[in-house]
Parts: C-alpha cells; structure tokens; sequence
C-alpha cells in the first residue's frame, strides 16, 4: 500500500512537469472526479433558427484542436475526439439554445473544450471550457484499521485549474492540509478510532472564469471496530547513551525524519522490568493536539526543529529522578521510527555535621555507569570515599574547613560508553578559621621586625611622656615655686625662690617634707640642695 502511494504521487510529479499549456484565457471552468457524469456547459437563447455547433477539444500536453462533433439541425458529423459517453444535452437546440455536451471524462480527457456557434457563416458565440480532473486516494482501504494514519490525497490536474483544496472532516470539521508537489493536496488523521468515520469533503476552488466558486466532493470513510493497526515495519536508530548534570537543559534527540505524530514513553531510572514504560508526551500535527504533558521538564525544541512541520526534538530539564530510558517514536503514515536514550544525571548534596561535612555525589541510570569517584583540584591530595547506598558516593571533610582542605571538589562520574560527566562544589575556609588567621598574621607582622627596631619602636612613646611630663614639671615649679610643700612665708615673698635670705633667717618651723619624685637632674635635685643648705 506504500509502495502504491509514492508511484501516485511520482506519476503526478511526471504529469505536471512534462506538460506546457499556450492557453491562458478561459471562459469556464469544470472540475470533476473521474468517471462522473458532467457537464460543459454551453447557452445562448437569444439565437434561434438554423445554427450550427461545433465542439472541439485541445487536451492537455497536446498543441492542436481535434473536432468531437458538428451539429446542425439537420445532419451531425462526428470527430475523432468524440468518445461513447460524449452527447449533446438537447438534440432540439435550435429552439432551446442550449448546446451543453454530457460526458463521463478519464484522465485523458483534461484539457480545453471549444464551443463554437454559427449561423450562416457568422459566428455568433465560442466559449472556451477548461476542464480538470480530481481523483481522490484514500490510504489505507477501507474499513481502516484503528491506530492508523488515515490519508486523504486530492490530485487535480491541470496545477493551474485550481487555487486551492481544503478537507473537511465529519461535522464540517476543518481539517489540516499540505499541498505537495503542484497538483496533490494531503490531509492526514494519525492514530484514527472509531468516531472518526463519516462523510470528508474535497472543496475545490477554481482559479480564472468559473461559473462556480466551488467544488465540493464527498468521500466515505469507515473505521473497522474490530480491527487494529499492527505496526511491524519499525525502524530503530542506535542506542544514544548519555548523562547531564542535574538542572541542566539537555536535548533528547527523536529520528530525522518529517512525521505526522510523535510520542514519547519513559522507562524511570534503575527498574530492571521495562514493562513499566510510561507514555509522557504525544503530539499530533494534522490535529494541532497536544497530549496533557506528564513531565514539566520536557518540552518541545523549537529552531531548527519546527513541530507543526514535522521536525521533532525535545529539551529536557531533569532532575536526579528524571534519568531512566526515554523512547522517542515518530509516526510517518503506518511506519514508526524510534530513538532510544538511555540518561544518567548527576547530582552534588552537602550535609553538615558538628565535627565534619559530607559531599554526596548522587547518580541514576547506574546500569550504564562504569564508576563515580571524587577529586580535589591538588590532585596529589587523595580523598577518601565511601558509598551507603546505591547511587552515591561520599567523601567527608573534617570542620572547621582550613586553607588546605578548602578548594575545589569535582565528581566524576564514568560510563561504559567512555563518557564522562562532572559536578563541582567549590568549599571555602570556614569563618573562624579565617578570623584566626587575621590575628594571626598581625602578630607575625610584628615579631617579623628586627629587635632593635622593635625595642626602640617601643621606647618612642615612653620617652615622649617622659619629656612632656618634665616640660609641665618645670613650669609649674618656675611659676609657683614650692611654697605649699615648704609651708613657710616670709612677707610679700611667697616662694622661695624669689628671696632666699628670707629663708635662712626665718628660725626653724619644725620638720619640712618636699613631696619630690626624681624627674632629671636639671631640675629636681638643685632645689632639693639649697634647700637643704638653708637648713644648715
């Protein structure tokens, strides 16, 4: 049955490109299926009385006219283009004007039909028919099995008696339809059931001078209740096996070809019975319908992929448990093409302890995996791992985090296939660590300088008190003189310093303290000499 559509289609190709046409006026057009009885019209009633009618033929890919009949009121003559079915609709047309010719035309008879009155040599009317043949091709034959893909091909020929086709499905549906080549006009209904048989219409819109804007044709099809698709002819691409990072857009690849439905199952990672495969995407072109996506994280490509052509890939997001074995079938009338990808993700976690930290490398689709390990970016400091449970593998880190066990720690996850896949956490000092350091680093500033600079650095500030003490401590005793330690007055001289001889004549008051600390030997001890001369 396929082999029989692509040589409908090819002929068609053959037809068309093989064939040019010098007319390109018309008065009419008559588009008919083949075999049904037509008519070309051809009216006058204003002429009356003794005419004669000539029709003649130009078929398509031909370059002369051949004469069918010629017809007076009293003798006709038959052409070499006149064909059995072929008659005038009324043997009295003399009275009624009416020079209409019934046929039942083949593919063979497509092309331009003339109708010539006259009337005593005078032409009175010639009217130029374009007529064109639709055929309709129904795929596959009715009663059509369910789960097929129903397939409606309107030809027409000539290319250029048309506009364009549409198809209308049962409940005057609009259906989807694609023109291909320059004659066949498809409409298709994948994975059909049984409401969708009924009545489908071929409207056909004429281009150029037409007595009518449209041609509509009628086409039973019928759905077999008891009878289902079975699809054999399955091509199978090569097993893609593959791994991403978890959150990581990725594309799943379906075959190249151009179809008309596409349908994705999925197998959920590490189940050993694939029998659990899961239908969670389908798309039909023809239809415009989109199955209830059952995976957020799986959406159609768009460029260079285009869906309602029939270029089908998706991109997947997934999630640690978003890996397993995803089948991607492509429909193309009852063929199917399949592409399997078999998807391992990778996924980092990082648990806290009081006293230590774990790195968890997480991994599914471990039946395609060769070996996960873990590695630090010095690669001459070796790791220690272990594994709880299937599909991850841990190494520990002790707290806090110092400068040498901070960096970069990657998993590195093999598969069977060579394929190699990784996830990076970078892990930094911990807080107080870096604190520490900070004090720390300012005392190494200081115990790095030289100690004699370091002795002399602390010097500076003591001795700048020391001079700044003794600079006030002379002021003050030039000012005031030390009369309040000595307690002794001796007229208008209240210090010592001002009158001397006041103080030796002045007789012995009793013991004298002088509250006196040693601040130089400038100052300090001078004073405290003549004070003790005047005592003696």
């Amino acid at each position: 049955m396929e082999a029989g559509f692509l040589t409908f289609i090819l002929a068609s190709f053959s037809v068309v490109y093989s064939c040019r046409v010098s007319i390109t006026d018309w008065n009419d057009v008559v588009v008919v299926r083949e075999g049904m009885l037509t008519t070309l019209i051809c009216n006058d009633t204003s002429v009356k009385g003794a005419v004669t009618i000539n029709w003649k033929v130009k078929l398509f890919c031909t370059n002369e006219w051949k004469l069918i009949m010629l017809a007076s009121a009293n003798e006709r003559i038959s052409g070499s283009a006149l064909k059995p079915s072929m008659q005038l609709t009324d043997s009295n047309f003399k009275d009624s004007g009416v020079f209409s010719l019934s046929l039942k035309p083949e593919a063979a008879d497509i092309g331009f039909y003339s109708c010539l009155i006259r009337q005593q040599e005078k032409i009175l009317k010639e009217e130029i028919i374009l007529l064109a043949i639709l055929t309709v091709s129904v795929f596959p034959d009715v009663p059509i099995p369910q789960y097929s893909t129903l397939r409606l091909i309107a030809n027409i020929t000539p290319d250029f008696a048309f506009t364009k086709v549409t198809w209308a499905g049962p409940g005057d549906i609009t259906l989807k339809s694609e023109k291909k080549l320059k004659t066949n006009t498809v409409a298709k209904l994948p994975q059909v059931l049984n409401n969708d048989d009924g009545a489908y219409v071929c409207m056909v819109y004429p281009r150029g001078n037409s007595s009518s804007r449209l041609f509509p044709f009628n086409v039973d099809v019928t759905v077999a209740a008891d009878k289902v698709a079975s699809f054999t002819n399955i091509t199978h691409g090569p097993l893609i096996s593959t791994a991403i990072q978890a959150h990581t857009s990725f594309l799943l690849t379906c075959p190249g070809v151009v179809g008309d439905y596409v349908q994705v199952h999925w197998v959920p990672p590490d189940t050993r019975n694939q029998s659990n495969m899961k239908k969670v995407f389908n798309y039909d072109r023809w239809r415009g319908t989109l199955m209830t996506n059952q995976n957020e994280k799986l959406q159609m490509a768009g460029l260079p992929y285009n869906p309602e052509a029939g270029s089908f890939s998706f991109l997947l997001t997934p999630d640690l448990k978003d890996g397993g074995l995803y089948v991607c079938e492509v429909l193309l009338n009852d063929n199917i093409f399949s592409q399997r990808t078999s998807l391992s993700v990778l996924k980092v976690k990082i648990k806290k302890y009081p006293s230590k930290m774990e790195l968890i490398c997480l991994y599914s689709g471990r039946s395609q995996v060769r070996r996960v390990e873990w590695k630090h970016h010095n690669e001459s400091r070796k790791l220690k791992m272990s594994s709880s449970s299937l599909g991850s593998i841990t190494t520990s880190l002790p707290l806090p985090i110092t400068s040498d066990i901070a960096g970069n720690y990657t998993c590195v996850l093999h598969l069977k296939n060579g394929q190699a896949i990784q996830a990076t956490q970078a892990i930094t000092v911990s807080p107080k660590v870096v604190k520490n350091l900070s004090k720390e680093s300012v005392d190494d500033t200081t115990s790095s300088l030289h100690p004699s600079l370091a002795a002399l650095l602390l010097l500076v500030p003591l001795v700048a008190a020391a001079v700044g003490v003794l600079l006030w401590r002379q002021r003050h005793i030039s000012d005031r003189g030390i009369e309040q330690s000595l307690s002794v007055r001796s007229g208008e001289a209240e210090n010592i310093y001002e009158n001397p001889e006041d103080i030796r004549q002045a007789p012995p008051q009793g013991p004298v303290y002088m509250d006196l600390k040693p601040r130089g030997e400038d100052d300090v001890y001078k004073e405290l000499e003549r004070y003790e001369q005047c005592q003696s």
